[in-house]
């Protein structure tokens, strides 16, 4: 029995998705103990280039992003990226277990609305379209549609980058994951291109003296960098908790418009398909919403407590560190 190219997707979308929740863990866990000792990334720092556990999870990165660039080749991106949702579990429950960012009851129930409306979406994903050549995806790229999609978002990068990020980049999550977002959507129809000029080169037509192949090739990098810094910069400000699902949202929503708008993906599908991907998409919106209210809510709890630290063990703090421990009394309103 054939699998369906948009099988084949799936299933390279959900291995992506594991692998790349499990990095942002381990790159958070890395950019920590590189706090520790050198300049935080959140304020310029590079010290976590030093540290083995940042670039554990940046390799598991790589293998999630692998898997997601071939996904690219088989599926429409309105399939693929929504099953970025996967990662969202992934990296909230090892939170919660290895960070102890702890992921309470309203939390879980963001995450579980974010999988129903990311299944929704699967169920009626279109089709693949696959195209031809990149002089054909080079056409799609430089119709005035998504030419002026473009210009938006260089535009909005540049303005968050000089203007907003100096100013609240440490205090509004949105600034650091809005310019990943942004460039992200630029990335994935780059990638799209990329994938579909090693496909037919590997099938004999080659794709390499095109200087379109070369362009995609060049913007996909430099849209991948810009993402790595800006995604560190957020995990060492902000809990990791939530900064999986916003950038999640975020990504996903630009990147399906930024598809649709290049690739025509919702060509030929009927309304009835198009306003459930529609509301599947607005069930993940409201699963985010709910684990921002989680999130506040754990930092007002935490906002009125104190805490004591407490040793029992021997007279080196260092080495009996496991055995020592916190009490904490909760103001109540």
């Amino acid at each position: 029995m054939e699998v369906s190219d948009n099988s084949k997707g799936l299933i390279l979308a959900v291995v992506s998705s594991a692998f790349i929740g499990a990095s942002f863990i381990l790159k958070k866990k890395g950019l920590k103990r590189a706090g520790n000792s050198g300049t935080r990334a959140g304020v310029g720092g590079y010290t976590y280039l030093l540290e083995p556990l940042w670039w554990a999870g940046m390799i598991t990165m790589l293998v999630g992003e692998v898997a997601n660039f071939v996904a690219y080749v088989f599926a429409p991106a309105v399939l693929v990226t929504p099953l970025g949702a996967l990662s969202i579990i992934v990296s909230a429950v090892l939170a919660h277990f290895m960070l102890k960012e702890r992921l309470q009851k309203l939390g879980i129930l963001g995450c579980v609305s974010c999988i129903v409306g990311s299944v929704v979406i699967v169920i009626h994903a279109p089709q693949e379209q696959t195209p031809s050549s990149v002089e054909e995806i080079w056409k799609l790229a430089t119709q005035p549609a998504f030419l002026v999609y473009a210009g938006i978002t260089l535009s909005l990068v540049v303005a968050l980058v000089l203007h907003f990020e100096p100013r609240y980049g440490q205090t509004n999550i949105l600034i650091y994951l809005g310019i990943c977002s942004l460039m992200g959507s630029l990335t994935v129809v780059s990638i799209k291109a990329i994938g579909v000029a090693i496909k037919l080169t590997l099938e004999g037509i080659s794709q390499v003296a095109y200087p379109q192949t070369w362009l995609f090739v060049t913007v996909a990098v430099i849209c991948v960098i810009s993402q790595l810094n800006y995604l560190n910069k957020a995990l060492d400000t902000f809990n990791t908790a939530i900064v999986s699902p916003i950038y999640y949202v975020m990504f996903t929503t630009l990147t399906i418009v930024a598809s649709a708008i290049m690739f025509k993906d919702w060509s030929g599908q009927t309304i009835s398909s198009i306003a459930s991907e529609f509301c599947g998409l607005i069930t993940i919106l409201s699963g985010t919403i709910l684990l921002h209210i989680a999130r506040e809510q754990e930092v007002a709890s935490a906002a009125g407590s104190i805490s004591w630290y407490i040793s029992i063990g021997s007279d080196d703090p260092i080495k009996n560190i496991d055995d020592d421990y916190f009490v904490t009394l909760r103001s109540s309103d």
